[in-house]
């Protein structure tokens, strides 16, 4: 499989140089924190890679909101209070929580989706956070303006392209500047369609339809990564072109999709724990940001969309 880089993201992580090694016989208590799930499968194997093995050499402490992020703050400090040895939370809203909750205990991002790390008051650099928070930043921002860019090679005759966000809330409002600076510069005319503005996916499928949409963009969010096989089924049926974020979408049916996998990301995270619970500092580690992608192109929703993906394109994909 070819890998292709988005852009220059940044230098890869330093590690630590010096001798790192795990206390013997102790049982390392990873706290988990997450929006929606619970501790991913890839995340495990990730860590068993490295060694560390699941009730002999580490535990989990997992606390989900299951879709309530509300309760994101109350979890973070129930977590600091069962003593865990490090903290790995998920998404802008799981990150803030245990940066309020706790200045001590170390905690890894995955992934940091929202504004710049340091603008937002998360760290003080990239390159030397300088608290007790490290781990991955995903760039969203440039990643949606290259997915409306690719979503654009793919469908040329689209001028209509509309956008869909979970709601309007800040966090997702934030992501769109970029994309309308693409817009613009294609001339295209987006339209923003909010999914609990419009009753749900139905609802929101209901109003692509409406505007006359001849492709849709989807955004990043755990929301839609969670229903992103309803989304693609939506879609089909509706017979709009679909540009999805998620590892493995295009496979699952969506005309194109162009993400970073899952498995490297965990196992990205994997590695900021393993040398965390090792003895190094998160303050010393810089923050680390994914530079290859995969593009996935499905010929057979093509095909049925009546859609010719442009050779140039097509020599592009992995």
């Amino acid at each position: 499989m070819r890998r292709r880089e988005l852009i220059a993201l940044g230098s890869a992580v330093v590690w630590p140089r010096a001798a790192l090694t795990r206390e013997p016989g102790k049982i390392y208590r990873i706290g988990w924190l997450g929006p929606l799930t619970g501790v991913p499968a890839e995340f495990r194997d990730a860590l068993r890679e490295f060694g560390w093995i699941e009730g002999k050499t580490v535990v989990f402490e997992v606390r989900q909101a299951e879709g309530r992020r509300e309760q994101l703050p109350d979890l973070a400090t129930d977590l600091v209070r069962s003593n865990v040895d490090i903290i790995v939370a998920q998404a802008p809203a799981g990150i803030r929580a245990p940066k309020q909750a706790t200045t001590t205990i170390p905690f890894v991002m995955a992934f940091w989706g929202g504004p710049d790390l340091v603008h937002s008051g998360i760290v003080a650099s990239h390159a030397r956070p300088g608290g007790n928070i490290t781990g991955i930043q995903m760039l969203l921002f440039a990643l949606n303006a290259k997915r409306l860019d690719l979503l654009h090679q793919a469908v040329p005759s689209a001028r209509k392209i509309a956008v869909l966000v979970p709601d309007r809330a800040p966090g997702n409002e934030v992501q769109l500047p970029p994309v309308r600076h693409v817009a613009r510069e294609r001339g295209l005319e987006l339209q923003i369609v909010d999914v609990r503005e419009n009753g749900g996916y139905e609802g929101a499928f209901d109003a692509i339809v409406k505007i006359g949409a001849h492709a849709l963009l989807v955004m990043d969010s755990p929301d839609f990564a969670r229903d992103r096989k309803l989304i693609i089924e939506l879609a089909a049926r509706q017979r709009v072109p679909a540009m999805l974020f998620a590892d493995g979408s295009a496979r699952e049916g969506a005309l194109i999709g162009y993400s970073v996998t899952r498995a490297e990301l965990y196992r990205m995270t994997a590695r900021f724990v393993e040398v965390i619970l090792k003895g190094a500092k998160p303050a010393d580690l810089p923050v680390e940001q994914p530079t290859k992608f995969v593009l996935g192109i499905n010929l057979k929703t093509a095909k049925e969309l009546g859609n010719t993906i442009p050779p140039a394109l097509l020599a592009y994909a992995d």
